[in-house]
């Protein structure tokens, strides 16, 4: 049997999410090789199903003291609004911000500890008290009596973030819709991935391969022998509820557990309407709960804490949303992204973000490993390669209720 024609290329990555595209974008900066293969749509599963929050920790710390995971964000909206800018390592000149900003309410008075901690010099420049005459609409209300802060965190509207990483690197991302795969491993665990269309086969052969596929790790470690690094599943079930209201709101409800009781950002429908879409502790309630039951809980969370607030003819629909993340003891939130090789000593490297914020950590941990074992960008041209584009994926709000 004759050996298929190589491709050469520095590095493949397995995944058209956020965390695939961002790499992409790094690594293409830097002078790498690198090309990005796709399953399904640019943005499936987890990245479209994200609220777009490019927040700062601040929600981790509601228990009343800074957490790790605080702490290893703390940076990235200003991180973020550099590349908004064009002044960082990716450009995201063209995404839509959604808001500038993100607010954490409370329908009475904030406990004193948690008062005294949102005014300490832990968290000065990343949080402020937002005075009456500030406040925006939706907060002007007489119905409303509680404290209001205005965090640093921003909004995107993730559609147009993952058009924009795409966009700037279309020549390099193609879908695998329609090839047969095939891994195979050299004596000294070096991987190769041969890719069979109606044209013929093609071997990849990079120096490494960065699996950024989400939930679809699982199944790429497995396809290769490989059992580590470990991935575990933290599911969500979030609400989304289409509308006419025309305040658009972006907040955190403090509640008395350490997440907030509810997450709320808007995003822009067709015909003059938004979708508010609700996390949080509603969310985490929600796991395993029927889809009416959980928007009835959903209504009576918006009627407690804005009701002021009237929706009018809404629209309700929920979304399952799996976290796919490293495993970690007990199950419980990583603090940082991760990076790191497969555990069978080929040459692939297995990435989650963790989340969105984290994306830049997650480059800045792939080029270190990648560097540490004398990968280098070798100057080589971007292959063509005979696969089509990949499309972008919807919504969640426009599978669930159209355009």
């Amino acid at each position: 049997m004759s050996t298929p024609p190589v491709v050469n290329v520095d590095i493949v990555i397995v995944g058209g999410g956020i965390a695939g595209l961002w790499l992409l974008n790094d690594l293409r900066s830097r002078g790498y090789s690198a090309i990005l293969l796709e399953a399904t749509a640019l943005g499936s599963g987890q990245t479209l199903a994200s609220q777009g929050m490019i927040h700062g920790g601040i929600k981790y710390s509601l228990a009343g003291a800074l957490s790790g995971a605080a702490e290893a964000i703390a940076e990235m909206p200003d991180h973020w609004r550099r590349c908004l800018r064009g002044a960082g390592a990716v450009d995201l000149r063209r995404v839509r911000v959604l808001s500038d900003h993100f607010y954490l309410w409370s329908t009475g008075a904030v406990a004193g500890r948690m008062t005294a901690f949102l005014a300490s010099k832990a968290v000065r420049g990343r949080v402020e008290t937002v005075a009456a005459d500030r406040r925006p609409p939706i907060f002007r209300a007489a119905g409303f009596s509680g404290s209001l802060y205005r965090l640093v965190d921003l909004v995107l509207d993730v559609p147009s973030l993952v058009a924009a990483l795409a966009d700037t690197c279309l020549d390099a991302i193609y879908s695998l819709a329609g090839a047969a795969t095939a891994w195979a491993a050299a004596d000294s665990g070096r991987l190769t991935l041969d890719l069979r269309t109606a044209t013929g086969t093609q071997r990849l052969t990079p120096a490494a391969f960065v699996f950024a596929a989400g939930a679809g790790n699982a199944g790429l470690l497995a396809a290769i022998g490989a059992a580590t690094p470990a991935m575990q599943r933290r599911p969500l079930h979030q609400v989304m509820v289409r509308h006419r209201y025309p305040h658009a709101l972006h907040g955190h409800c403090l509640g008395r557990e350490t997440t907030p009781r509810l997450t709320i950002s808007s995003h822009p429908a067709g015909g003059g309407e938004q979708v508010w879409y609700l996390g949080g502790t509603l969310a985490e309630q929600g796991v395993g709960m029927a889809p009416d039951a959980l928007i009835a809980l959903a209504r009576q969370e918006l009627a407690a804490l804005l009701p002021w607030v009237d929706l009018g003819p809404a629209r309700w629909a929920t979304l399952a949303v799996e976290r796919a993340e490293p495993r970690q003891p007990r199950l419980l939130r990583p603090d940082q992204a991760f990076a790191d090789w497969v555990g069978n000593g080929a040459n692939a490297l297995v990435a989650w973000p963790t989340k969105l914020t984290l994306c830049p950590h997650l480059a800045h941990s792939v080029v270190e490993r990648l560097t540490l074992r004398g990968i280098t960008p070798s100057g080589a041209p971007v292959p063509v390669l005979p696969l089509p584009r990949p499309a972008l994926a919807p919504t969640p709000w426009e599978t669930a209720f159209g355009a």
